[in-house]
């Protein structure tokens, strides 16, 4: 039987759930921090880095055939891929209907405190904001899609997968982006304090979770991570449009 893990951490692992949840440990609890320190203090440079980090975990642990593997491999389903960019961009555009219907321009409405760390200007030309747009979309649609796929629907499900089936790790690594995205939303640094929005928060986790199954399904249509990077992206793209121009 081939061994996905490099020689390096086969002395010391196994491909199977203990190494999933070791990267979990190791990833998510640091970044959930981080974006807590990020929405205290406005420097979000931090988040761009545990982003490379979690892109780099695969090349770090596994060998060429492990990253084949876990999807790190070209597709030809063109179409599939296209697709998943759309159901992305879509699935978004749903969520900022239901915050916008629920809480409105208040801060309970997710894509509103997420808009905040974007710092658009109260005042700026249309040029202007269409170059915001552009860079801030541009890299929405890069760093976070390849970082957190080849993370979460990446090594971490292939890893929980060896150990259970396929619909239980989705549910896992699901859960896992979900939950980590409470630092995103959730828990609201405002007038120098820490909120809790339990409800708004419960939905937010709720989509999340269910944008993740949505990642994973496009993976699986498309046979390659490239269809969970393409969706995520449509869904990054979405929310910052719905930031900059619809609220």
């Amino acid at each position: 039987m081939k061994n996905e893990l490099r020689p390096l951490w086969s002395k010391h692992f196994k491909f199977d759930w203990k190494f999933g949840l070791f990267l979990l440990v190791i990833v998510c609890i640091p970044r959930f921090l981080l974006v807590l320190k990020a929405n205290q203090t406005g420097n979000y440079a931090p988040i761009g880095a545990i982003m490379f980090i979690s892109a780099l975990v695969p090349f770090l642990f596994l060998n060429k055939y492990g990253r084949n593997q876990i999807g790190i491999k070209a597709s030809k389903e063109w179409g599939a891929l296209i697709l998943a960019f759309t159901i992305g961009i879509v699935f978004s555009l749903l969520l900022y209907f239901i915050g916008k219907e629920l809480y409105g321009n208040s801060l309970k409405n997710w894509y509103e405190y997420i808009g905040n760390s974007y710092n658009i200007p109260e005042v700026i030309s249309l040029k202007d904001k269409r170059i915001m747009f552009m860079i801030t979309a541009t890299t929405g649609m890069i760093f976070s899609p390849i970082g957190e796929e080849l993370f979460f629907r990446g090594i971490v499900h292939s890893s929980f997968t060896k150990s259970i089936s396929e619909k239980k790790a989705s549910i896992i690594d699901s859960l896992a982006f979900s939950i980590t995205h409470i630092s995103h939303f959730g828990l609201v640094y405002l007038n120098s304090k820490w909120n809790f929005y339990l409800i708004p928060a419960l939905i937010w986790v709720g989509g999340m979770f269910i944008v993740s199954i949505i990642f994973f399904k496009m993976k699986k249509f498309s046979g390659s991570l490239l269809g969970a990077v393409f969706c995520h992206a449509g869904f990054n793209l979405g929310m910052i449009y719905s930031i900059f121009y619809l609220l």
